[in-house]
Parts: C-alpha cells; structure tokens; sequence
C-alpha cells in the first residue's frame, strides 16, 4: 500500500507519530462534518430515515471491520465509559470472586470495575508483567495464571494503551470460557489499525473509542455486545431504542419492549447530525484500506529503525508481543527526559511520554522521514 499522506492536511514538517492519542481528520471526515453542520439549517428537509439508515450504516462499517456476522450486535455510544458502564450493569458476580485487569490499563476500563469489586466485595487482580526483559511474555502468562474458577471477569484491551504491548487474545479466551468467565476487551488502541476478528476471539463485549485508529470525531465511539448481553438491561431508556420508534405519531404509545440485541445499549441521540456523518466516512475508508493492510504498512515502516533504535540503549518488545502501529521505547537512564520532550517539540516531533516510555504510534500517512527525525534527535540527545 502507498503511503496516504495526501487525504490529510498534516503539514510537511511535522512528524506526527501520535496516532494513538488523536488521529489527524481525513479530509473526508472534516467535509462530512462541515456538511453535517450545515445540514440543521434547513431542519425541515430532514425525514424520518435521516434519524436510522445513516446509523444504520454505521454498526454495518463497523461490523464489517470487526468480522461480525451480526451489525445488529453493534450499539453507538459515547465513550468507553459508556460502553463499560453497559457491561457493568449486566454482570453478576461469582462469591468470593475476582476481576483481572492489567496493569496500568487505561482507567476508562478499571474505574468501573473497581466500583463493581468495592460493591459486591469481589477482588481485583491487577496483572503486569513479572520479567523486565521480556515483558510481553511474562504478561501474557501473568493473565493466564490469575484466571481461575473465581475469575468472573477479564478486562483488558488488545494492546496495551501506554507501550504497545499485544495480549494473545485467543489464548486468554480459552482460559475465560474454561473458567466461566466473560472476557470483556477495550479496543480503543487497535481496532481498526490491528486485524480483529469477533468470531475467532469470541468477546462478550469489545468496547472502541471512535477518535483515535477509527479515524471518527470524539465523542463517538462503537461496540459489540455479545450473547450474554441480549437480555441486558441499558444504563439510560432513551426512546429511539424501543421497538416501533421509526414510527413519530405512535411515540405517545409508550412501548415496554426494546429493539433487539445491542440496540437497546446505543447512547440517547445516537442519530447525531453532526457525528454519525463523520464515523461513517471514516470507517468507509478504514475498510477501504482494511486493517490487514495498515498493520502490515505499518510494521514495514518502522522496521528498518528497530535495530538502530536498540544500539542507542532503547528497549523494545519482542516481535510476537509488538504491533506495527503502537510500542513503546524504554528509554536508558542516560536519557534527560525534559530535554527529549523540549528537543522532540522544537523539531516537531510528536509522540507521547508514559512513564519511562517514549509511545510511537504510526499510520498510513507516517513516512521513513518521520521515523528518520526521531532516530536523529534521540542520537543528538545521547549523554
């Protein structure tokens, strides 16, 4: 795939290698949000379609980008929160029992459970990982050895948000189906950059913020509920999730019946003018592209700068425990953190800082040059 710098508006010498805080608009993304905007203007022109088929397309994008048979299994939502929240609702807990989060997982996906666990007293289990040099490995089999017959749920993401580390889903499944436990996946930092595919890993739930590797505005984002959850009961009673709400004259008969599946889980005013417009140019190039084909730009991009990285004393994960779009640089103690953010600004360099870990995240419209300028001020700033 060629590089696609050119949909949009990033400006020569920038190097933005940050995807996995905000990704930049598709020049598409900003026309449908422009339009979306002006659309209002003329409120009387809109029917009644224009509140279901655009979102409508939407859960099918999206489903098409996750492999679900299913877009009906597709709710829009808010944020992660939001989505979470959903699941929290619906789960109940096993005596005496225990949650597995990883460490330092992103607090969108911990919150919540933290508050179920002080609630029905069950335990947390925060899992890193127990071997410094290969991290990725020892994490993964950290989480296989906390899940046991108490385990009600693991809540992890994909990759980990804050250095890029890959959990081996499938494995981590098989342990949650052997253990009844449901397995609950925040997708935020892969779907949409990183194959994933709902019926081979099977999630009950799998939560995406729209903004950052789904290219879609903030405040949208997209999840799947699974079985379990057909017979849940939503956070909010929003009427557009109701059976018969396509039908304005009859809204004054209050029905007591949800949609079906994930629908009754969409945010209120899911049918967002503005929005819903924007997430569906952006998963309408996301498939055009197909996340296959961005993970393996991705990976072919940084790979020629992974050795010369490593020689500056900079620690990466092993390849089976990396993605091409996300890992983290460890840097060496000898590193002056302050100067390597001041330096990486006045160059326009940008990635993000977590801990001791320089965050690199890259896309289709990343190129050698911007691997090559942060290789070049990390050399310039060695002691």
């Amino acid at each position: 795939m060629e590089n696609q710098r050119s949909k949009f508006h990033l400006p020569d010498d920038v190097a933005y290698l940050n995807n996995a805080f905000m990704a930049p608009n598709l020049k598409t993304v900003e026309a449908a949000g422009i339009q979306g905007i002006t659309r209002k203007n003329l409120p009387y022109e809109m029917v009644i379609d224009d509140f279901f088929d655009p979102v409508d397309r939407v859960k099918k994008s999206f489903a098409n980008i996750i492999k679900a048979p299913d877009h009906q299994r597709i709710a829009i939502i808010p944020s992660v929160s939001y989505g979470i929240a959903s699941v929290v609702r619906n789960i109940k807990p096993k005596p005496y029992g225990n949650i597995v989060v990883a460490a330092e997982q992103f607090p969108s996906n911990y919150y919540a459970w933290k508050r179920y666990a002080d609630t029905y007293d069950v335990q947390i289990r925060t899992v890193g990982p127990t071997d410094a040099n290969h991290k990725g490995a020892s994490w993964n089999q950290a989480i296989l050895d906390n899940i046991d017959k108490g385990t009600a749920v693991v809540a992890i993401g994909n990759v980990h948000w804050a250095d890029g580390t890959l959990f081996h889903l499938e494995a981590i499944k098989a342990a949650c189906q052997e253990n009844d436990a449901y397995l609950i996946l925040d997708g935020t930092q892969s779907v949409g950059a990183f194959p994933f595919d709902v019926e081979k890993i099977q999630p009950d739930a799998l939560i995406c913020a729209g903004y950052k590797w789904l290219f879609g505005p903030y405040a949208m984002g997209l999840a799947y509920y699974g079985p379990k959850f057909d017979n849940g009961i939503p956070i909010e009673e929003n009427w557009i999730n109701r059976k018969g709400s396509e039908n304005f004259q009859a809204l004054v008969n209050y029905e007591e019946h949800y949609h079906p599946l994930a629908r009754k889980y969409n945010v209120g005013e899911s049918s967002n003018f503005i929005l819903i417009p924007m997430m569906e140019a952006a998963l309408a190039q996301i498939n055009e592209w197909g996340p296959e084909n961005i993970q393996t730009y991705t990976k072919n991009l940084v790979a020629p700068f992974l050795d010369p990285l490593s020689d500056l004393g900079c620690v990466i994960e092993d390849d089976d425990y990396r993605c091409g779009h996300l890992f983290g640089l460890r840097l060496p103690k000898t590193y002056n953190l302050d100067k390597v953010k001041q330096h990486f600004k006045e160059q326009n360099i940008f990635v993000s800082f977590r801990g001791n870990a320089v965050r690199v995240s890259t896309h289709l419209y990343n190129r050698p040059e911007d691997l090559e300028k942060l290789l070049d001020g990390l050399r310039s700033l060695q002691a």
